[in-house]
């Protein structure tokens, strides 16, 4: 990556005090009247602009704390085709003071037209705490009030941090700009969705990425000051909101308001799991599960990291996997020693994946290869050979009665391309065999085409 920018401007959010550093941080609120017992409730001040009210709730929280965020890290999740745009956005990136952390609350999740963010959580890095601020519109005529606020803020800091952001949050959000026909929606310089790594690093041990659910089994959000066992569904929020358009309690929309604060805590708190776990090596995290160092491995292949992918994926295998991912592991420590030109470590592992009902053919496949290529020894290439053929028969005659087409034909062809290859590596060994019997080739194949009938 690029030279990181000045370090006084990346560690601006670990200065001792919080003094204003924006005029739109300054705005100062009016307190809400006596007849405003939504805003009562919320501990909300009125926030006002040019185009009407809402509700601004303030808070400040010491934990998560604030962690520098690695140039690997950023480089893993921000890694792009185009190194041009990649180029432009460095800047703010590698800035934490830039970063705004979203969540919002809506009226339903169709993400339609008629679908509104009524309510905007918004949190960013100071003083090495997290700074949250929350909008709240007591009606959709505050809409407008709302997204220009927003806007504003978006400008400020234009590294957007969300959990599943792309796909639901910030589209929701575009659509409501565009339909105010009057307040531009805001250039954002990069977009970090977290679900994505997220996703990568534990759905293998988890199952659920749910943010709640990462909170509980590898943030301890209870270490870091705060939990749900009084949290509020989700799927009543929506609810929750129109019962109090309808004249119903404001009380409930105080534990939607926290609910949503949590998010923001945990989307900064998961920010810095990632953070740790991108950028430090695999031999060092050592409370890690083996499942996590898997998919950590599988992550960093998929972004062309390989020779970190390898050392997380022997960490894992090393520590201990469960039974059903091992051979997917070791096939994938193979591949990688392969792309390495590690030869005879693949090799080793490969014979150990033989007997896997799974790669078993990939791995005969594989090391018919190696000793044909690499170690030039044609009979042993031939016996992995006919091993893999011997194998693929067998599970074909097995998948005939799970009546399977497409597995069926994957299979047929599977066994058309061991039989190619033993005809070939049998040309390939008479030639250099001068004294083999005449017709002995044309047995052999013979007998490999039987081997389908």
């Amino acid at each position: 990556m690029a030279a990181p920018v000045d370090k006084f401007a990346r560690l601006a959010a670990l200065k001792p005090a919080r003094p204003a550093t924006t005029r739109r941080e300054t705005t100062a609120l009016r307190a809400p009247e006596e007849d405003d017992t939504v805003g009562r409730i919320l501990g909300a001040g009125i926030a006002r602009n040019h185009f009407g009210e809402h509700l601004a709730i303030r808070n400040w929280f010491s934990t998560p704390e604030f962690q520098d965020p690695a140039s690997i890290t950023l480089e893993l999740l921000s890694r792009t085709r185009d190194e041009s745009v990649s180029r432009k956005t460095r800047a703010a990136l590698e800035d934490p003071s830039k970063w705004l952390f979203l969540d919002t609350e809506t009226t339903g999740l169709a993400g339609g037209t008629g679908t509104y963010a009524f309510l905007v959580g918004l949190a960013w890095w100071d003083a090495g705490g997290l700074q949250a601020e929350q909008f709240f519109m007591r009606d959709f005529t505050e809409e407008y009030s709302l997204l220009y606020e927003l806007a504003g803020r978006m400008a400020e800091r234009p590294v957007l941090v969300t959990f599943n952001g792309k796909s639901f949050d910030w589209p929701l959000l575009e659509n409501r700009f565009a339909m105010t026909r009057t307040i531009p929606t805001p250039k954002l310089s990069v977009h970090l969705d977290l679900l994505h790594p997220a996703r990568a690093l534990w759905k293998l041990r988890l199952g659920s990425v749910r943010l709640v659910e990462l909170e509980q089994r590898v943030l301890d959000a209870p270490r870091l000051g705060w939990h749900r066992e009084d949290d509020v569904s989700s799927a009543l929020i929506p609810q929750f909101y129109f019962d109090y358009l309808r004249g119903g309690p404001a009380e409930p929309l105080a534990g939607v308001v926290r609910h949503n604060q949590m998010d923001l805590r945990g989307l900064a708190a998961l920010f810095g799991r990632i953070n740790t776990m991108l950028s430090e090596p695999a031999e060092a995290q050592e409370e890690t599960e083996s499942l996590d160092l898997f998919g950590l491995s599988r992550f960093l292949q998929r972004r062309g990291d390989a020779t970190r992918a390898q050392s997380a994926c022997s960490q894992a295998l090393a520590i201990g996997l469960p039974a059903e991912y091992r051979p997917r592991a070791q096939r994938d420590l193979a591949l990688l020693a392969k792309r390495k030109g590690e030869h005879a470590r693949a090799a080793e592992l490969w014979k150990e994946i033989v007997e896997d009902s799974q790669d078993g053919f990939a791995a005969c496949e594989q090391l018919a290869i190696h000793f044909e290529r690499h170690a030039k020894d044609l009979e042993k290439a031939q016996e992995f050979t006919r091993l893999g053929l011997a194998k693929v028969k067998r599970q074909r005659i097995s998948s005939l009665r799970l009546r399977d087409a497409h597995l069926v034909a994957r299979l047929e062809q599977m066994e058309r391309s061991f039989i190619k290859r033993l005809a070939r590596l049998e040309r390939k060994s008479s030639r250099s065999s001068p004294e083999q019997q005449p017709g002995a080739r044309e047995v052999s194949v013979r007998k490999a085409n039987s081997a389908l009938w």
